[in-house]
C-alpha cells in the first residue's frame, strides 16, 4: 500500500473517531461541566480567532498545497518553501494584529453586555490566533509532503482530548475557570507545537531562507491564487461561525453557549453526509475525466436517495428525543430545543439536494462555487441580521435555514442548467412521507416514567415503522440487497 493510500486510509479512520468524540465533547460533557456564558466565551473567542488567522494567511495554506509540486526537493530544503510559506502570512498577522488591536473599542462595544467576561481574554485572542495560524500552515506544509495523517491526529483527537480534560478538571473544582480558558488556548499551542516537532523529526523542518523560493514561481502568481482561496475559505468560516457570534453580540455570550450546543447537536445529522462526500469527491473528478456523464447522473440520484432515507432517520431520530438529549445537560440549554428543530431541517435539505456542490467544485466551471459561498455567506449575515432582534435564538437557526434552502435550490437549478443533471426520482418523496408517518406514530406515543427509556421506545418505533415501509415499498434498492444477503429469500426484488 502506498503513501497516500496509507494517509488516506489513516485520515479517514481518525476522522470518524473525531467527529464522534468532537459531538460528545461539545454535545454533553462540556454542557455539563459549564455554564452557557461560558461556553459562549470559549465558542467566540475561536470563532474570531478563525477568522482572524485566515485573514492573516491570505489563501497560504491552499497556496502551499498547491504550488509545493513546483518546490519540491528536499535535498535543496525545497528551495526555501517553507520559510516562504511562514513568512508571508506572519507579516500579514501582524498587519492584522495592529488593526485588531486598535480596533478593541469596536469589537468590545459589539459585546457590552459581557465585557467583564470577554474583556480579560481579548489580548489572549491574539495568542490564539497564532497557534490556529502555524497549525494551519504546517498542516498545509505536511499535506503537500503526503504526511497528514499526524496532523489531523492532532486536531480530531488530541486537542478535543486535552480540551475536554481542561473542563473535567475545572468541573472537579481543580482549576479556576481562567485557567481552563488558558488550558483552552494552551491546547492550541501544544498541537501546533507536536507539529513543528514532528517535521524536525521526519527532517523537513527546513526554516533556512532561501532566495530561490522566489524564482521558482512568481510571486504574484502565488499570491493571486491565495487571494481567490482566501474567499473561499473565509466565506465558509464565515458560514460555520457567523450565527453564533452574532447570537453573542445581540443576545449576550449566554446565549450563544446555549445556541452553540444546539448548532453542535445538528451536526449528528452530517457526519454520514461527510463520510459520503469523502468518498464522491474523487469518484466525481473521475466522472468529469471520463465525460461519463450517464454514471454521475445515476451516482447524483443514488447518493440523494441515501442521504435523504438516513437523513430522515437521523432527523427524527434526534428531534423525537430532545428531552433525553437535554436532560444530560444544564437545564439553562434547553431553551436551544428549537433551534436544533431548525437546524436539522437545515441539515437535512442540504443532504436532500445531493452531492450538488461537489458536481460545482469537480466541474468546468469551478469558479462558481465561490460565488455560491460567497453568496451564502452574505445570505447568513443578512438573514442573522434581519431575524436575531425578532426572534433570538429561534431567528438565527432560522436564518441558517433559510441561507442552506436558498443556496441549495440555486445550485441544485445550476447543475440542472448547465449540464442537465438532476438528484431526484420518484423514491424521494415516498421516503419522506414514510418518515413523516413513522415520526408521527413515534411522536404520539405517551412519555413514560423516564425520559431514557421513552427514548427507546421512541426510537424502536421510528426504527421499525420506517424500516418496514423503506424495505417494504423497495424504496432503497441499496439495503434491499444487503437484506437480501443476510436474509436469503426475503424481501426479494421483483
Amino acid at each position: 500500500m502506498g503513501i497516500v493510500q496509507r494517509q488516506g486510509l489513516r485520515n479517514t479512520i481518525i476522522s470518524y473517531l473525531g467527529l464522534g468524540l468532537g459531538f460528545v465533547n461539545t454535545a454533553f460533557i462540556l454542557p455539563r461541566l459549564l455554564a452557557p456564558d461560558q461556553v459562549g466565551l470559549t465558542r467566540v473567542l475561536v470563532s474570531i480567532a478563525t477568522i482572524y488567522a485566515q485573514l492573516a494567511a491570505f489563501g497560504f495554506a491552499n497556496t502551499g498545497v498547491r504550488f509545493f509540486p513546483y518546490f519540491r526537493n528536499r535535498e535543496n530544503g525545497h528551495h526555501g518553501f517553507l520559510p516562504l510559506l511562514l513568512g508571508l502570512p506572519l507579516l500579514g498577522f501582524a498587519v492584522v494584529t495592529l488593526g485588531f488591536w486598535l480596533g478593541r473599542p469596536l469589537i468590545m462595544g459589539q459585546y457590552a453586555k459581557d465585557a467583564a467576561l470577554l474583556g480579560p481574554y481579548y489580548g489572549w485572542v491574539i495568542a490564539l490566533a497564532l497557534f490556529t495560524l502555524l497549525y494551519n500552515l504546517q498542516d498545509a506544509y505536511l499535506r503537500a509532503l503526503y504526511h497528514s495523517a499526524f496532523s489531523s491526529f492532532m486536531q480530531e483527537i488530541v486537542l478535543r482530548v486535552l480540551i475536554v480534560g481542561a473542563a473535567l478538571l475545572f468541573g472537579q473544582g481543580l482549576i479556576s475557570f481562567h485557567a481552563f480558558v488558558l488550558a483552552y488556548i494552551g491546547a492550541y499551542s501544544v498541537i501546533s507545537l507536536l507539529l513543528t516537532l514532528y517535521l524536525l523529526r521526519i527532517g523537513e523542518l527546513h526554516l533556512k531562507p532561501n532566495g530561490e523560493a522566489l524564482r521558482v514561481r512568481p510571486l504574484g502568481e502565488l499570491l493571486g491564487f491565495g487571494g481567490f482561496a482566501l474567499l473561499s475559505n473565509l466565506s465558509g468560516t464565515i458560514i460555520g461561525s457567523i450565527d453564533a457570534l452574532m447570537v453573542g453580540s445581540r443576545l449576550g455570550l449566554a446565549a450563544a453557549g446555549i445556541y452553540s450546543i444546539a448548532f453542535f447537536i445538528s451536526t449528528a445529522l452530517s457526519i454520514p453526509f461527510r463520510s459520503l462526500y469523502k468518498i464522491a469527491f474523487p469518484l466525481l473528478a473521475d466522472y468529469w475525466k471520463e465525460n461519463a456523464m450517464g454514471k454521475m447522473a445515476d451516482f447524483y440520484q443514488r447518493t440523494t436517495r441515501l442521504n435523504t432515507a438516513v437523513g430522515c432517520w437521523l432527523a427524527l431520530g434526534i428531534g423525537l428525543n430532545l428531552d433525553f438529549i437535554y436532560s444530560l445537560m444544564k437545564p439553562e440549554y434547553a431553551a436551544g430545543a428549537t433551534s436544533v428543530i431548525l437546524l436539522l431541517l437545515g441539515r437535512l435539505i442540504d443532504g436532500i439536494t445531493g452531492v450538488n456542490g461537489l458536481i460545482v467544485v469537480t466541474s468546468p466551471r469551478y469558479r462558481y462555487d465561490l460565488f455560491f459561498n460567497l453568496s451564502l455567506a452574505l445570505t447568513t449575515v443578512l438573514m442573522n441580521l434581519l431575524l436575531i432582534p425578532p426572534f433570538g435564538l429561534t431567528g438565527a437557526a432560522l436564518a441558517t435555514l433559510l441561507a442552506m434552502t436558498s443556496i441549495n435550490l440555486a445550485r441544485t437549478w445550476f447543475v440542472w442548467h448547465s449540464y442537465r443533471l438532476q438528484p431526484f426520482d420518484r423514491t424521494i418523496p415516498l421516503l419522506v412521507l414514510a418518515a413523516a408517518a413513522a415520526g408521527g406514530a413515534a411522536w404520539w406515543m405517551p412519555p413514560v416514567h423516564s425520559v431514557f427509556v421513552t427514548m427507546l421506545l421512541r426510537s424502536a418505533v421510528l426504527t421499525g415503522l420506517y424500516g418496514s415501509a423503506v424495505l417494504g415499498l423497495k424504496l432503497l434498492p441499496e439495503a434491499q440487497t444487503l437484506v437480501n444477503r443476510i436474509i436469503p429469500g426475503r424481501f426479494r426484488q421483483s
